[in-house]
């Protein structure tokens, strides 16, 4: 193998190392922020004794890497995947609130969203309850009224009936005292005599 051929060798396994290191950190990264109240400086090593790398905005979301046993401090990955050390208070897991605010603000106008439809829904109700009530009213009255007039006509009915009744018995006891009186007078009318027929 060549010096060329070997370095390249070398070269291809350094990439490889470090490809798998930033793979396995990527997998066990926890989401987190920096501190919504500073502006935080970075070091290279696990205390403020190392040297500043940069600086880092509150509220920037990084990954948390791991976590000094000694010192507490903070490994974080960076937005563009630089990596170092932050003191453990400057650190927060999960999202920031700038990145809350615009996910809560979206639930809220769905939750007002959905109240105002629900609004709508029940005035609708409402309405269309106060509607079959009227109408049950409506048809209670008409009930009523339909009642009252049953009750009328056959008060008429029961009244017509005792009224032919008593008309019938009037009538019937003029024809027989007719007859009764006929029966009295008729025997002092003059009988007719028969006249006799003559053959000669």
């Amino acid at each position: 193998m060549t010096n060329s051929s070997f370095q390249t060798h070398v070269s291809m396994k350094k990439l490889l190392l470090i490809a798998s290191l930033l793979f396995s950190a990527s997998v066990h990264a926890e989401k987190g922020h920096i501190a919504d109240d500073a502006m935080i400086y970075v070091h290279n090593g696990p205390s403020n004794e190392y040297r500043i790398i940069t600086r880092i905005r509150s509220g920037t979301a990084v990954d948390i890497l791991k976590r000094d046993s000694k010192t507490k401090y903070v490994q974080v990955r960076m937005p563009k995947g630089r990596i170092g050390w932050v003191e453990p208070t400057a650190v927060d897991p999960g999202d920031s609130i700038s990145v809350r605010l615009p996910k809560l603000q979206s639930s809220l106008d769905k939750s007002q969203t959905t109240v105002s439809e629900q609004s709508v829904q029940i005035e609708k109700l409402q309405s269309e309850s106060k509607t079959m009530r009227e109408k049950s009213q409506l048809l209670t009255s008409e009930v009523a009224e339909l009642n009252a007039t049953i009750k009328e006509l056959n008060f008429k009915i029961e009244s017509s009936d005792e009224s032919n009744l008593m008309r019938w018995f009037t009538h019937g006891g003029l024809v027989a005292l007719g007859g009764v009186i006929l029966g009295l007078i008729l025997p002092y009318f003059p009988k007719r005599r028969k006249q006799k027929d003559e053959w000669f």
